[in-house]
């Protein structure tokens, strides 16, 4: 029950607001957190005030926050998401796994570029997949990310970060031939619009154009906090590919490693 009403949450935001080991793809959070605590309209990382949020979120234990790297690797393992858990069409691409130790920064030029884990991340990975080009559907590729901070104010400034980046940059390089084109997003606190699966939600939606895939195609990001976890799921449409089936995948995803944070770092009911 707790995953039916996330998914439609997270529909709800995709569609209102609305690897490779690539850099745009390579990690939820794509900037290095300030100090201090967030503040303004979204990404604010303050936690939400007792009794007035959704029963989608339960009350963080901050007892369960990892606290070295190892803890964290170990927490993003049973948060991240396999090719199953996605869509039954859904395979593993080569390379899988993003390197551990690399991280996504957008230069002043509105270029992805690679550099190493900040010092406010504990731990994070990708997940590459994608759903096989098939009768006379192209491919569609799909990532998975989680990012583990030490706590949710680093996790809050992740979100409020990444909504900075779309206003700065709506066109974006990915790598040589391949870019995001006419980007625009949406943050929502947990309350606003909806958003009552999450404490932090931000959408980003475009257009992907690439040497090898053609375009522009549908192209979609997903991130959702909850304490000191992102997770986030991206999504590159195809010819023969809707809006509809793309949000479906984009949700589904999302949805289910957000419950599986809650469940590994929520209270206990009672």
């Amino acid at each position: 029950m707790r995953a039916c009403g996330c998914a439609a949450a997270g529909l709800f935001l995709i569609a209102g607001c609305t690897a490779d080991g690539s850099p745009k793809d390579g990690a939820a959070s794509r900037t290095p957190a300030a100090s201090g605590t967030p503040s303004g309209p979204s990404g604010t990382a303050a936690a939400p005030s007792s009794g007035s949020g959704s029963e989608l979120v339960p009350e963080l234990d901050e007892s369960k926050q990892p606290k070295t790297v190892a803890e964290a690797r170990a927490l993003l393992g049973r948060i991240i998401v396999a090719e199953q858990a996605i869509g039954p069409d859904v395979v593993r691409s080569t390379p899988f796994e993003s390197d551990p130790g690399h991280w996504p920064v957008l230069d002043e030029g509105c270029v992805w570029q690679t550099a190493s884990l900040p010092p406010d991340v504990l731990a994070t990975s990708t997940r590459s997949f994608h759903i096989p080009a098939k009768d006379g559907r192209g491919r569609v590729r799909i990532n998975a990310t989680v990012t583990v901070h030490h706590n949710r104010e680093e996790s809050g400034w992740e979100t409020a970060r990444a909504m900075e980046e779309v206003l700065r940059c709506p066109g974006q390089k990915l790598r040589e031939g391949e870019e995001l084109k006419n980007l625009w997003g949406g943050a929502f606190y947990q309350g606003e619009q909806m958003n009552g699966w999450t404490e932090d939600a931000f959408t980003e939606t475009g257009e992907y154009v690439s040497a090898r895939d053609g375009g522009p195609h549908l192209y979609t990001w997903s991130q959702a906090q909850f304490g000191p976890v992102t997770v986030a799921i991206s999504a590159k449409g195809a010819t023969g590919i809707t809006r509809e089936a793309m949000n479906a995948l984009v949700v589904q995803g999302t949805s289910r490693m957000m419950v599986q944070a809650k469940q590994e770092l929520g209270k206990a009911a009672g």
